[in-house]
């Protein structure tokens, strides 16, 4: 036996947060998932030309095709949100992912143009919940204080991504052919909703995520029972509807979204065919020059919340620091028409790059959802105000087929210029003054012999 009698067992040292930062994870899988999800609705754009060529497609059948997505992924926002509520992340983003990213696949397989509009409505159906699910995630894993910066980083992956990886569809495009485009973008897609399922699980369930990073979001605001004892909501009535869609401010933004997204829908859907066809550039060319702007508009998104952060710290109107970004970013905008009158490349990536960082620059819209709804209706605003500005992802290919002809591009400029501009009149005359809105139940007061709710 040993002479020395046992020391009592060393007191458990606290954990602490900065050993588990499991949510350093997420926000990198919310970051791939944003790539993935924009590269899928920008690959069609890329091949485009080739399809066209393929197929003889008009620039009117070009269009409708560019706008098939659209269709599906617009009026599928507010039911995307009920599905969202019921079924949890783990579960129907790797569903989700699959599924769009096998229509997205099976793009490439069969290439007719029937075929291919089916399938890219399917990619959009699929598509519709992938934001909401980004926004419970955040919410059950990051704190207030965390939440704008993790919101903001994996937005920005719809941009780098395109940015970095455009030039790689470029080179498969040319390299074998535009079906490999959606075959390489779909295999993607199909093995990361595989690593999504065995990855992702709330916080209280993942093996990474210590006690105390727990407690740090569930202090800070996050929240980590969500899934456990999901918030009682009360069912979406008509008068709630009437109430969002009757609000004069309320629809300065939801037009002004629209205006705003056209611009991006643009950059999604006709600006390869527009370099390919219309600037008789190579697809190697294309894809190497498709990159700037998107990197223009990475720049003006971080950009655009540093400025408005900034103002609002130094005691500006809240009406001056969100709306003040966004009229800026939408008057930059309207540089797209200077294509229009050079014939020079560089001076018209310059004036496109000018328009795009624009369009980041205004991307703060959703600030003033936040701002501008009724307490009480902050998801059917924000649901009617996605609606809306996803709206733009069918017009705009659809307008821009029909007036540009085989030799101009010219018009289609012209209509995105012009709907910027409605955008600036919209922020400016519909929108005015920054102030939330009445809620219309609680202006009616408590029904006759009740009380007034807390």
């Amino acid at each position: 036996m040993s002479d020395t009698a046992p020391t009592a067992a060393a007191p458990k040292r606290p954990q602490s947060v900065r050993a588990s930062r499991a949510r350093l994870v997420i926000a990198a899988m919310l970051f791939v998932s944003v790539v993935i999800n924009y590269l899928d609705r920008a690959n069609l754009s890329v091949a485009m030309p080739a399809i066209a060529d393929e197929l003889s497609l008009s620039p009117a059948q070009q269009g409708l095709l560019l706008s098939a997505f659209g269709w599906t992924y617009a009026a599928l926002q507010i039911p995307g949100g009920w599905l969202i509520d019921r079924v949890p992340p783990r579960v129907l983003y790797p569903v989700c992912l699959i599924l769009w990213s096998l229509a997205t696949g099976f793009m490439g397989v069969f290439a007719g143009f029937a075929a291919l509009i089916v399938l890219r409505l399917l990619v959009g159906v699929f598509e519709a919940p992938a934001y909401p699910i980004n926004n419970r995630v955040a919410t059950s894993w990051f704190p207030e204080k965390e939440r704008g910066g993790v919101i903001g980083f994996y937005t920005s992956g719809q941009f780098i991504g395109l940015a970095l990886l455009t030039p790689v569809l470029t080179w498969l495009q040319s390299a074998f052919s535009w079906h490999w485009i959606f075959i390489t973008t779909g295999a993607a897609g199909v093995v990361w909703g595989a690593v999504w399922w065995l990855v992702y699980r709330e916080p209280k369930r993942m093996r990474t995520a210590n006690a105390a990073e727990v407690e740090h979001i569930r202090e800070g605001g996050g929240l980590v029972d969500l899934e456990d004892a999901p918030p009682p909501r009360k069912a979406p009535s008509w008068p709630d509807f009437a109430a969002v869609l009757a609000n004069r401010k309320l629809w300065g933004i939801y037009l002004g979204q629209f205006c705003l997204t056209s611009t991006l829908w643009f950059f999604l859907t006709w600006f390869p065919t527009y370099l390919v066809e219309y600037r008789g550039m190579d697809y190697i060319q294309s894809g190497l020059l498709v990159s700037l702007p998107y990197l223009a508009a990475v720049a003006g998104v971080l950009l655009s919340g540093f400025a408005s952060d900034a103002l609002v710290r130094r005691g500006a109107p809240l009406g001056l620091a969100r709306k003040g970004p966004i009229t800026a970013g939408l008057l930059l905008s309207t540089a797209m028409i200077g294509a229009n009158f050079t014939d020079s490349t560089a001076w018209v990536i310059a004036f496109l790059c000018i328009a795009f960082f624009g369009n980041g620059f205004a991307s703060i819209t959703w600030s003033l959802v936040s701002a501008l709804a009724p307490r009480r209706l902050i998801g059917s605003t924000g649901g009617v105000f996605n609606f809306v500005g996803n709206l733009s992802s069918i017009a705009t290919p659809i307008v821009i087929g029909l007036l540009v002809s085989e030799t101009s591009f010219a018009p289609g400029f012209v209509y995105i210029t012009a709907v910027t501009v409605v955008g600036v009149l919209s922020y400016t005359l519909l929108v005015g003054r920054v102030e939330r809105q009445p809620d219309p139940e609680e202006a009616a007061g408590p029904a006759p012999g009740g009380t007034a709710s807390a």
